[in-house]
């Protein structure tokens, strides 16, 4: 009976909550920093049996400004597991008056995947509202009903940076003992709660959360906002049962259900991947062999790793439509594996710019957004990412690398941390020079090399046109006003991962002039002029998220008859967060060697050190601002 009142309560008050969104009732503590504010953010999950869940979402988001739009969601996903039983929403204007009301008929149905035949059962149902004027609310009501209870959605209290909270709640109720959810709570002593566990019904609510400003180089929001990840003990999935406790029983789970049986191939095409492999003993060659083969004959479809399901299809099916997901190619590029006998592993990941390593201790289908393999060879893992039709064997980028994954066994399944890639292995080595004409012009050549992620950042330009080519070379240099391009080529090492890039250019004007005197700015070729954001009051910490290495050196001719008035000392500075190094020395009567290195160090700092690395870039960028006074020796 207790029970019963709670719930009842709890719907109360989201019907009489959801009677006024007049703007002016929003706290103004609510306000400050602010986009957006969530009236009301709150779902209801009733796990009737192991293979049968209701839940309904509800949520009214105030936007405040075009910045808040981006919280709107009005949007649910479906598929032959999962069904929208009920779907709507209502706008309303800034007194809370209701301006439109979108029915299920005025949601756009189209396929996840639009086009690819093998996803047409994967289906989005959306509405794009585009607002008139701010301040105005949606709220979204979503009833769904599934046969899979084994990924329970994730509950953040808040969304995300400059968004406030006026009302969070989180219910959960299930049939018995043994179907008890297992909850994760993560940050949760960040805001005030409520938590009430009354019979089968767990209920957290929250109230006035304040939006938390974004700050420059801060961490990722959702390492330490709160947040609650839920599962069951025993749960059911795709037509499967299963009892889950850790990682090592969700990778034989996976393996035995999901991944069982998907890897046959073809007669033909086995037939086909063994004589390319003809003649090559070593299992690595044969792994290369094989990864090319998928980029030259397949391409990647971007579906998100929770549509459809989690489950890739079958590797027969991509062979004869030369396309899939991130699932599908990882697990056929696994079946053309075997046939040429090399072991791998499928791997799934959270993937992204931004690092999100898997929870250890806490197993659910919910982590993870991508898949790749793991081949293990000579007692390591070479990861690849079979979504990539241009990336080198082996090498995983900034979407991939360094952070824990769940790799699939046969025995079970292991959290592994991806490559990463050293500070001094994000690598990039300018070797210039360039002349000065007597009017202020320079003529130059720059040879630059990368590796690690600064490779990653780069290899991209061989596939650009000639204007992207041109446009990203004015940007890179933007401290060289005229720049004109005259020559580039590139050169990209797949064996070693490093790419080369010659550039020649030419720039009128480049120097200033005071007289006869020529005002040189010496480093034309790696000018880093980032300085952080100044905060008042900072709140968040420090995060670094990938260290780098930039070595320069530069030979500069002089104009004849001209020398450097005063030659700099050399510059070494040496901090918790790097190294900088800069020194100009002569080389002869009418020409210099300039030197310049700078390591920055990937790690977490507080709050109170932001300060010392302003201060360190700032000192960086005045450095690689420095000027040079050249005098004309002949008017003496």
């Amino acid at each position: 009976m207790r029970m019963l009142l709670i719930f009842l309560f709890i719907l109360y008050s989201t019907f009489c909550f959801s009677q006024n969104y007049k703007f002016s009732d929003i706290p103004p503590e609510l306000l400050k920093n602010a986009n957006a504010v969530a009236r009301l953010d709150a779902i209801d999950i009733d796990i009737e049996a192991i293979n049968k869940m209701k839940y309904s979402v509800r949520l009214a988001i105030t936007v405040l400004n075009k910045d808040g739009d981006k919280w709107v969601r009005t949007r649910a996903a479906y598929d032959k597991t999962k069904k929208i039983k009920k779907i709507e929403a209502h706008i309303y204007d800034a007194e809370g008056n209701e301006i439109e009301h979108i029915k299920r008929k005025d949601f756009k149905d189209i396929a996840a995947v639009d086009g690819f035949s093998l996803y047409l059962d994967n289906r989005l149902l959306f509405y794009e509202y585009v607002p008139l004027q701010y301040p105005y609310t949606v709220e979204f009501v979503c009833d769904f009903e599934t046969s899979d209870t084994g990924a329970l959605p994730q509950w953040y209290f808040s969304s995300g940076y400059n968004m406030s909270v006026e009302q969070s709640n989180y219910s959960i109720s299930y049939p018995s003992p043994e179907l008890k959810p297992v909850i994760l709570e993560k940050n949760i002593s960040r805001i005030t709660f409520e938590k009430k566990e009354n019979g089968n019904q767990i209920v957290y609510a929250s109230k006035n959360i304040p939006a938390l400003k974004f700050e420059s180089l801060s961490p990722p929001f959702n390492t330490f906002c709160a947040r609650l990840s839920v599962r069951l003990p025993k749960f059911h999935y795709k037509g499967y049962n299963a009892e889950v406790d850790n990682w090592k029983d969700m990778g034989l789970w996976i393996d035995k259900n999901l991944l069982s049986g998907r890897t046959e191939l073809k007669a033909g095409t086995k037939e086909k991947i063994k004589a390319l492999v003809n003649g090559v003993d070593d299992d690595l060659e044969k792994a290369k062999i094989v990864y090319q083969y998928v980029q030259d004959n397949t391409r990647y479809i971007s579906v998100q790793i929770g549509i459809g399901g989690l489950q890739p299809i079958s590797a027969i099916e991509v062979d004869n439509v030369k396309y899939g997901d991130c699932k599908g190619l990882s697990n056929y590029t696994k079946a053309l594996l075997e046939a040429v006998g090399v072991k791998s592993h499928y791997v799934v990941v959270q993937a992204g710019a931004v690092k999100v390593d898997f929870d250890d201790d806490f197993a659910d289908l919910l982590q993870g957004n991508h898949a790749i393999l793991a081949i293990p060879y000579d007692g390591k893992y070479y990861w690849v990412d079979c979504t990539s039709q241009v990336h080198p064997f082996g090498f995983i980028g900034d979407f991939t690398d360094d952070r824990k994954v769940l790799v699939v066994k046969p025995e079970g399944g292991e959290i592994v941390r991806t490559t990463s890639y050293t500070n001094e292995e994000n690598l990039q080595k300018i070797r210039s020079s360039y002349q000065i004409t007597e009017n202020g012009s320079i003529l130059g050549e720059a040879l630059i090399e990368t590796k690690g992620i600064q490779y990653d950042n780069r290899f991209h330009l061989q596939g650009k046109s000639k204007e992207d080519i041109i446009a990203h070379y004015r940007s890179f240099w933007s401290n060289i006003n005229g720049l004109n391009i005259k020559e580039y080529g590139f050169q990209n090492d797949r064996n070693t991962v490093a790419f080369w890039e010659r550039v020649k250019i030419e720039a009128p004007n480049y120097t200033a002039k005071n007289g006869n005197d020529i005002i040189l700015s010496v480093n034309a070729f790696n000018n880093n002029g980032f300085v952080p954001n100044r905060y008042r009051s900072r709140k968040l910490p420090l995060r670094i998220q990938r260290g780098f290495l930039d070595e320069d050196e530069c030979a500069i001719q002089l104009p004849v008859g001209y020398q450097v008035e005063e030659l700099p000392s050399k510059v070494v500075k040496e901090t918790k967060f790097g190294t900088y190094e800069m020194a100009l020395v002569p080389k002869d009567d009418n020409s210099l060697i300039y030197k310049r290195k700078l390591l920055i160090l990937k790690g977490d700092y507080s709050k109170e050190e932001y300060n010392e690395y302003r201060t360190f870039r700032r000192f960086v960028a005045k450095n690689d601002n420095l000027k040079l006074i050249l005098t004309n020796q002949t008017n003496d």
